[in-house]
């Protein structure tokens, strides 16, 4: 989902990060959750990382069990790690949203809600996620952008944890496994991600809307029940964003015509029967064989359900 990572030195020319370039402040944050305000100052002599995230985000949550580890493990050597909610979404930019989810993964170190773009853009960022290590003397020294290479940021992090003084910095990688959407990804090739609102949507034989379906700038809202989408897709997971009226709202999931059964996400039953209850990304469907395309169908049976984006994995 969002941005996926890209050549790093091509990036960073781009966006002229360069060695040596210091931590902007970290201004502009509507709340800060999880901790009173953090100021760039305060965070002179530490070692930081600081992680762009939003909730929605597939690739961000893929990532998230590595950065709590992290925040675990080198605590008492002195590592601190922000994370900057920076919403894609208008319900991700809702304080009892973001709640909601640092409560549901677990997410106990300080979160800004960036929800005006304030520190994205003085770290002139552009992707979720995108982590950048700051040494004790403020200075940026590793980024990285999308997912993967977590034993090199790792070692990033033990490397300038020891640089800044530390003696009881842990060796080894941390080992993380992650379930439901935090799992790894699949190595099969996949359907890019869908977006189901106007403003990024490209057309598509793929998949459809019926029913009374009202489809504005960033998602499609079904006014009265039932209504559907269908799905050809090829990935081993596949995600929809959802929201809704307050109201839990009823759907049931189908797979080649029938219940998912072994091939249920975690927020489906075998049967195909689920909820939507509070604004968010939704695992619809896990195949445990090979890889192949297959014809996905979910079909609301209240209205007010609310359809963001498709994404997979």
């Amino acid at each position: 989902m969002k941005h996926m990572a890209l050549g790093l030195a091509a990036i960073a020319a781009g966006l002229g990060l360069t060695d040596g370039w210091r931590i902007p402040e970290l201004k502009g944050a509507v709340a800060w959750l999880n901790s009173a305000p953090i100021t760039s100052q305060s965070l002179h002599g530490k070692v930081v990382l600081v992680d762009f995230w939003t909730y929605s985000c597939i690739n961000s949550l893929r990532q998230l069990p590595y950065i709590q580890a992290w925040a675990a493990k080198y605590k008492d050597a002195g590592l601190v790690v922000i994370g900057v909610h920076t919403p894609e979404f208008s319900f991700e930019k809702e304080r009892r949203n973001v709640e909601w989810a640092l409560g549901q993964y677990g997410v106990a170190y300080p979160v800004a809600m960036d929800n005006n773009f304030a520190i994205w853009n003085a770290f002139t960022n552009e992707y979720w996620p995108a982590d950048y290590l700051i040494d004790g003397k403020g200075e940026i020294r590793h980024h990285h952008f999308g997912e993967g290479d977590y034993a090199g940021s790792e070692r990033e992090i033990q490397q300038l944890l020891k640089e800044n003084g530390a003696t009881n910095v842990p060796d080894g990688m941390v080992s993380v496994t992650g379930v439901g959407p935090e799992a790894p990804p699949s190595d099969a090739d996949e359907t890019p991600e869908t977006y189901v609102g106007t403003r990024r949507w490209t057309p598509s034989s793929l998949w459809s809307l019926s029913g009374a379906w009202d489809r504005g700038s960033e998602s499609a809202v079904l006014g009265t029940a039932p209504g559907a989408i269908t799905y050809r897709f090829h990935a081993r997971d596949l995600h929809l964003v959802m929201g809704g009226n307050g109201k839990a709202i009823r759907f049931k999931v189908t797979l080649e015509g029938a219940p998912p059964g072994d091939a249920h996400g975690v927020d489906v039953a075998p049967d195909g029967t689920g909820e939507i209850r509070e604004p968010r990304m939704y695992q619809l469907i896990r195949q445990k064989g090979p890889v192949q395309d297959r014809t996905f169908r979910i079909e609301f049976l209240d209205p007010g359900a609310t359809a963001y984006s498709f994404t997979f994995g």
